[in-house]
C-alpha cells in the first residue's frame, strides 16, 4: 500500500461525501486505502459512509476527540508508507496527490509535503505557515512576507518549483510514516489547531524537511468544517499558547502573551472607531467587536488563573 488517506469527520456529512468522491476520482497512480475517523457525529455521517463508501475503513469514536487524537488512531492502523491527511472541507483536483507523492519519493528527508490550497473561485489560499515568533506576533505578517519573501513565503508569490517551508496548513498534506515513527504522532493536548505546526517543528528539530509543491491544487472551503465563532477562535489562541510554552522559555512565552493581548486591544479599538463612524450599521464590524470582546475577556480570566 502506497498511501493511507485519513479524514477526520465531525458532523460534516455533505462535505465528507464530496471529499471522498474527489479521493476516488483523482488518485489513480498508486495503491491507497481510506480511513475515516468519525468524532461522534450525529448528522448521519456513519450511515452515509456505509451506504455510499462501504470500502472505507471507519473508526467510530463515542466522543469528539479532536483532530490530533483522531488522526493518531488512524496512524496506529495505517498500512502505507505515507499518510495523506485531508479535511472534510477539501476537494482534490486531478493529479494533486500524484504530484505530492511523486515529489516525496524523490526527497528521502521530506517528512511533510503540501500542495496549493484554492478558494472555490480558484484564487489561492495560504498553504504554508511560518512558525510563530515574537517578530511574527508583533508585526503584520503580510509586511514580513513582502519584505522577506524567501523566509516568509506566501500566496502572493508564484513559485515554479517546490520550496522548503516551516510548516504546512493541515487541510491537505502528505506525511511520511517513517518520520512519524521517529518523531512521534500528533501531540494530543492540542484539540484542533496547531497540531501540524507542532509536528512540523518537532520533525525539523530531528533533521526532517517540510515542502510545498505549488502545482498540486486542492480546493479548500476554508473554515466550513470548524466554523468561525468566538469558541473556535479561543481554541486557536489556547493552542498557540500551548505551542509557545512547549517550545520556548517561560520569558519568551510571557512576552508573546503580552504582545498578543496588546494587538488584540488595538484591533478592538480600531474596530470600535469604525463602528462609531458608521453609527454601528456595519454588521460585520459589530460581529468582530463581539468576538474581540469575548476573546479579551477570555484572556483576562486566563491571566488571573
Amino acid at each position: 500500500m502506497d498511501i493511507s488517506v485519513i479524514i477526520v469527520n465531525w458532523n460534516t456529512k455533505e462535505l465528507l461525501g464530496k471529499c471522498l468522491a474527489s479521493v476516488y476520482d483523482t488518485i489513480n497512480l498508486c495503491d491507497f486505502e481510506v480511513i475515516v475517523v468519525d468524532n461522534s457525529s450525529s448528522d448521519g455521517s456513519a450511515e452515509m459512509l456505509a451506504q455510499n463508501f462501504p470500502q472505507v475503513i471507519t473508526i467510530k469514536n463515542k466522543e469528539n476527540r479532536g483532530f490530533g487524537a483522531a488522526n493518531n488512531q488512524a496512524f496506529a492502523i495505517m498500512k502505507s508508507k505515507y499518510a495523506l491527511l485531508i479535511n472534510t472541507d477539501a476537494v482534490l483536483t486531478p493529479g494533486a496527490v500524484n504530484k505530492l507523492w511523486s515529489f516525496a519519493k524523490t526527497q528521502p528527508r521530506a517528512a511533510i509535503v503540501c500542495g496549493q490550497l484554492l478558494n472555490a473561485d480558484g484564487s489561492k489560499q495560504n498553504s504554508v505557515a511560518s512558525f510563530p515568533t515574537l517578530l511574527t506576533l508583533a508585526t503584520n505578517i503580510s509586511l514580513l512576507e513582502y519584505l522577506f519573501p524567501k523566509k516568509y513565503p506566501s500566496k502572493r508569490y508564484e513559485h515554479k518549483e517546490p520550496i522548503e517551508v516551516d510548516s504546512a496548513i493541515g487541510a491537505c498534506m502528505l506525511i511520511r510514516k517513517q518520520a512519524l515513527d521517529e518523531v512521534g504522532f500528533f501531540d494530543e493536548r492540542y484539540f484542533f489547531f496547531f497540531e501540524e505546526t507542532d509536528l512540523a517543528y518537532a520533525m525539523r528539530h530531528k533533521g526532517w524537511k517540510i515542502y510545498h509543491v505549488p502545482d498540486a491544487f486542492i480546493y479548500h472551503l476554508q473554515g466550513q468544517s470548524i466554523g468561525g465563532n468566538a469558541k473556535s477562535r479561543i481554541e486557536f489562541y489556547r493552542s498557540r499558547y500551548q505551542f509557545l510554552q512547549k517550545w520556548h522559555s517561560q520569558y519568551y512565552y510571557r512576552a508573546a502573551r503580552v504582545i498578543i493581548f496588546l494587538r488584540m486591544i488595538i484591533d478592538f479599538t480600531l474596530n470600535a472607531l469604525v463602528a462609531i463612524g458608521t453609527m454601528g450599521f456595519a454588521k460585520n464590524i459589530r460581529r468582530k467587536l463581539i468576538i474581540y470582546a469575548q476573546l479579551i475577556m477570555w484572556h483576562i480570566k486566563n491571566n488571573k488563573r
